[in-house]
């Protein structure tokens, strides 16, 4: 869902979108609609990473809003296979159904690229917008934001080649948030890129997040961000081990998402995991 329109996106100095699913305008934080907790996912064979993922999506307030409203499977015209749609379905089946746990089958039939050729399949996985967080040193996000927006000092062969003069020269650079999104997701770097092995230490993370002072603009306006979903990894490296999550549903409780079982839990057991991926929404 787009945040912005096409007018803000250029004045920012970023590309606009090639379509916009839903006027931003009408995109609403809160949830519309209060209701018991949904069903859990069954586990398909090595799914839960997949299962603790769709969770998180599902208690993501203005995306289930919008599909809950069944507003895009009405206007779509997307010709064959559209995940929207698929996402659409999910979540209606997921938060409306009064079994226990379901099958999320519509979904993981769906995620093989194959070949129309030789019919081989080829899994591959994407980056998606997020901030990465290092974690090696830091024993706290707010320490871990305070590293990714520390300035660094460009120098040698590692300097920067300005664009005006065109001469490698020393410079420093910094990271910041230039653009906020209604929705923030943490990345907590617990995997070795090289090795695969997993840093297991407790890193502490705050339910709720105030962004003012890792923006671009001048520090001191608030940015605040409300946790509702918590990705937790079971394990000693990324080639092994179990995922589940923990939500924070409709109805202002806490669950635990262990693929088809779902348990409530109270705020302090969520802000003690070991998390690896931390959902946040912008706060009105």
């Amino acid at each position: 869902m787009a945040t912005t329109g096409n007018d803000s996106f250029i004045a920012e100095g970023v590309a606009p979108p090639q379509r916009i699913l839903f006027p931003p305008e009408k995109i609403c934080m809160a949830w519309q609609q209060q209701q018991r907790v949904g069903a859990g996912l069954y586990n398909l064979g090595n799914t839960c990473f997949l299962n603790s993922v769709l969770q998180c999506l599902t208690y993501t307030p203005p995306l289930a809003n919008y599909l809950l409203s069944r507003e895009h499977s009405q206007s779509c015209r997307q010709q064959g296979f559209c995940m929207m749609c698929t996402m659409e379905e999910h979540v209606n089946i997921v938060l409306r159904s009064s079994a226990r746990a379901i099958q999320p089958r519509a979904v993981v039939s769906v995620l093989t690229l194959t070949c129309l050729s030789c019919q081989a399949v080829s899994d591959s996985y994407e980056p998606f917008l997020d901030v990465p967080l290092d974690i090696q040193e830091p024993s706290s996000v707010a320490e871990a934001l305070e590293g990714f927006v520390r300035p660094e000092l460009l120098g040698g062969e590692n300097g920067y080649r300005c664009s005006k003069c065109e001469e490698l020269v020393a410079a420093s650079k910094r990271l910041t948030i230039h653009c906020s999104s209604n929705i923030l997701t943490v990345c907590l770097k617990r995997f070795d890129p090289f090795s695969g092995s997993k840093i297991s230490k407790d890193v502490e993370y705050p339910e709720y997040l105030d962004l003012g002072a890792y923006t671009s603009e001048a520090p001191g306006k608030p940015l605040l961000y409300s946790l509702y979903a918590v990705l937790v990894h079971e394990g000693s490296s990324c080639q092994a081990g179990h995922y589940y999550c923990f939500v924070k549903g409709s109805n202002g409780q806490w669950y635990k998402m262990n693929d088809a079982s779902v348990r409530l839990c109270d705020i302090k057991t969520v802000l003690r995991q070991r998390a690896y991926l931390l959902f946040y929404a912008r706060r009105a």
